[in-house]
Order: C-alpha cells, then sequence, then structure tokens
C-alpha cells in the first residue's frame, strides 16, 4: 500500500527509527541530510499515511522472571472461525502474538512464561478449549530479530 507512497529518504528515516526510537529529529536530519522541520513533516506524514503504527519500548522479559519463550501449533475442529481461533489465546498474558495461517497448524501462538511448569499449565488451559483439537510446542533456545547486532555470536 505505502510502497509508492514513500522514497529512499523515507526509508532511511524508518530504518533510523527502528535502529533507536528515541533517535531526536536533529540525528536524524543531519543523517539523512534534512532539516529538522522537513524530517518532521515526514514522519508526520508517515504515521498519518499508516507506514508508522506506533512507538514502543523493548523490555527484557528475562530480567522480569519471563525467561522461557515457546510457540505453539494449535489445531482445531474444522467448522472454528478464525476470530474463535485468535480468542482462544489473546486473553492469556502469556501470549506474545497469534499468527493464523494457511495450511496445517491452523495458528501459531507465541508464548513467554516463567518456567516450564508456568508452561505446562498454560498448554493445559489452552488445551481445554473446546475447539482445539491439537497441541505441539516448540520451545525456543535462542532468538534473532532484523536489526539486532549480536555480540556474542
Amino acid at each position: 500500500m505505502g510502497e509508492e507512497l514513500i522514497d529512499g529518504t523515507d526509508r532511511e528515516i524508518l530504518d533510523l527509527l527502528r535502529e533507536d526510537a528515541r533517535r531526536t529529529l536533529s540525528d536524524i536530519a543531519t543523517r539523512v541530510t534534512l532539516s529538522t522541520a522537513a524530517v518532521k513533516r515526514r514522519i508526520d506524514r508517515l504515521q498519518k499515511i499508516g507506514v508508522i503504527l506506533g512507538f514502543t519500548v523493548q523490555v527484557d522479559q528475562a530480567k522480569l522472571g519471563w525467561g522461557i519463550e515457546a510457540f505453539v501449533e494449535l489445531r482445531f475442529a474444522g467448522t472454528t472461525r478464525v476470530a474463535e481461533i485468535v480468542q482462544t489465546t489473546t486473553r492469556m498474558p502469556e501470549t506474545q502474538a497469534v499468527f493464523t495461517i494457511a495450511g496445517d497448524p491452523d495458528a501459531l501462538v507465541w508464548l513467554r512464561v516463567r518456567d516450564l511448569a508456568h508452561l505446562q499449565n498454560t498448554i493445559d488451559a489452552i488445551r481445554r478449549s473446546h475447539r482445539v483439537t491439537g497441541t505441539r510446542t516448540l520451545i525456543v533456545l535462542d532468538s534473532w530479530t532484523s536489526g539486532e547486532l549480536r555480540s556474542d555470536r
């Protein structure tokens, strides 16, 4: 949608904000060789057209006691509506995201839990949904996200 609405400078601004959403307008302006006012106008426009959805903080969940991540594949009865699939886990505090997907399985749920007992209790709660016909759990050992630099690799 926004592909034709943004140019190379907009992409540079987005990359800089992805690196550090708290970066100052003047710092961005220096890096993209525009005035601070021009950068602000571009960021405002990117928000208005829906390219920038918001600004957020990244939290180290492990330091808050939620150090285990897992993905749970969910299978549902064939008559289950997509809205029901999503609602199965979105009210759980352990749920980070729910992805409905084509094929088998029907959904992938990203969870964060304190320990393995907490994970088991969470999976048991998911399985109690009368529409869930099967689960498979994948525990995350390590992770990497786009734009992240890891010095320990």
